[in-house]
């Protein structure tokens, strides 16, 4: 019996152990589905590929899989003037079910007119999505979603290999080069979307797939983005997030009443001015201010952010956005979202400098993860025992040498044919809008590439796209990008001197 029990121990932990190998083994795999759906009134059909496809090392050895969703639309025949879209979102460690199930793609999910999630759960057709002009490709990057290294790699060489600003850009545009030969897509126009940490990616990718893989762009759309690595700062960085703060008190009707009269884009274009001519020079002077200067700007600021002057002065005239998100509406007893500052959230204590919790983005986790992991399995035929990251283990991330900004201008420096636009929310605390305007116009100083560069604001936060009136905007938005990043019939890439 001993011998029994001991070979049935041994037999259990073996099929254990194969169970768990077995789970992260298949690395190159795909299911191929067929859908329609209405999009602006017409239908459209596609095949929707939903799979792994290898990450190679410099040895040809597979050194992880990543889970990618490929939308084509299968009524076109001739897909050389198909656009085609790499989609990413940001984190670093965040699943590209955001943007996925959020904005751009056949279905997204069921949302109030606002964008706040609602019971049952589901997805419904998106009639938004931009598949009726452009095949779209999701991808999860390493440890996000069903993407994930080999078992045999060490924690140290996962981080090394692929939790960084270079490392990321380096060995996604391998992938990319791979899936565009693989799926017959070189002749196509090609375009880079990227959310959030998304934009210093799809950034940095712009210039790497040019000089490394001859692969030239038509248009990078970056959604809410980061500094991109330009940096602001001890003066501009505190002053450049009060249009933001402007923003968020005048939707919460705490300006003053001729404020509080005018529509949202009014006031921050009094504010955006205030900021850039007068704010600026006065932080400048950081503590060879006097008292009567900073008194009388901690006056102003009040009045445009819906704080005290006894704190804005408390606080030298730099206030934090954690500190806004938890004092604006501390007299109701609720906090405001950092990633859109229309949700209220609710803390222990109304005491404090900072919200215990982001309500936005436990709002957006409760309703995208059953939705997702059901979408995948219902409509994708996408079967696995791997757990779905929403968000998953991207640390410690190497921030150092992020150039992606200056890399983006010289990729449209070398590519004459390459377009950037920009959308963001003017309610988002992370990557505020006004930031991102910033980033334009540092990007390039000479100028001579503004004309290929474009910037839209839309009444939501973060993910604009969840609020019905801004998904409508901000798709019609990306249709005319495409338009107009798209050469004429044999337009040569080329300057021409005046």
């Amino acid at each position: 019996m001993k011998i029994f029990y001991h070979l049935t121990v041994i037999l259990l932990l073996f099929c254990f152990s194969l169970n768990a190998q077995q789970r992260n083994t298949s690395m190159d795999t795909m299911v191929v589905t067929s859908g329609q759906v209405t999009i602006k009134g017409s239908p459209v059909k596609y095949k929707a590929t939903a799979g792994k496809q290898p990450v190679w090392d410099d040895q040809g050895k597979i050194i992880a899989g990543l889970y990618y969703t490929y939308y084509e639309r299968s009524d076109v025949k001739n897909r050389s003037k198909r656009p085609l879209f790499f989609s990413f979102n940001g984190g670093p460690g965040a699943a590209s079910v955001w943007m996925h199930l959020g904005y751009t793609g056949p279905y997204k999910l069921k949302l109030d007119d606002e964008g706040y999630p609602i019971q049952p759960y589901g997805v419904e057709e998106n009639p938004n999505s931009i598949l009726d002009v452009a095949d779209i490709v999701y991808i999860e990057p390493v440890n996000t979603g069903f993407s994930r290294p080999v078992d045999s790699m060490s924690d140290e060489e996962i981080a090394k290999t692929f939790f960084g600003v270079n490392a990321d850009i380096k060995y996604l545009a391998e992938w990319i080069n791979t899936f565009v030969t693989r799926k017959n897509r070189w002749e196509s126009p090609k375009y880079l979307i990227g959310e959030s940490y998304g934009t210093p990616r799809v950034s940095g990718l712009s210039l790497e797939l040019q000089n490394r893989h001859w692969m030239y762009l038509n248009g990078v759309i970056l959604v809410s983005p980061t500094d991109l690595g330009m940096e602001r700062g001890t003066a501009i960085e505190p002053a450049n997030l009060i249009p933001y703060y402007a923003a968020a008190a005048w939707f919460h009707k705490k300006l003053p009443a001729d404020l509080q009269s005018k529509d949202l884009t009014d006031v921050l274009i009094e504010v955006e001015d205030y900021t850039a001519n007068k704010l600026i020079p006065i932080m400048a002077k950081g503590g060879f201010l006097s008292n009567a200067v900073k008194r009388k700007t901690a006056g102003e600021l009040s009045r445009y952010i819906g704080l005290s002057e006894k704190v804005i002065m408390e606080h030298d005239l730099r206030v934090p956005k954690a500190f806004f998100w938890k004092d604006l509406l501390r007299d109701e007893g609720f906090t405001i979202g950092r990633l859109d500052s229309r949700y209220l959230g609710i803390d222990k204590m109304n005491a404090g400098d900072r919200p215990d919790y982001s309500p936005e983005m436990k709002s957006w986790e409760h309703s995208f993860t059953p939705a997702i992991n059901y979408y995948f399995k219902n409509y994708l035929n996408y079967n696995t025992d791997l757990r779905y990251f929403i968000g998953g283990q991207a640390r410690p991330w190497d921030r150092t040498n992020n150039n992606t900004g200056e890399n983006l201008r010289q990729a449209m420096a070398q590519n004459p044919y390459l377009h950037v636009m920009v959308q963001a929310g003017y309610y988002d605390g992370a990557t505020d809008y006004y930031n991102s305007k910033y980033n334009l116009w540092q990007m390039d100083t000479s100028g001579k590439l503004r004309n290929r560069m474009s910037w839209k604001g839309y009444r939501s936060g973060h993910m604009m796209y969840l609020r019905s009136e801004d998904i409508i905007t901000s798709n019609e938005d990306i249709r005319e990008f495409i338009k107009t990043s798209i050469p004429k019939e044999n337009q040569p890439a080329e300057y021409i001197r005046k």
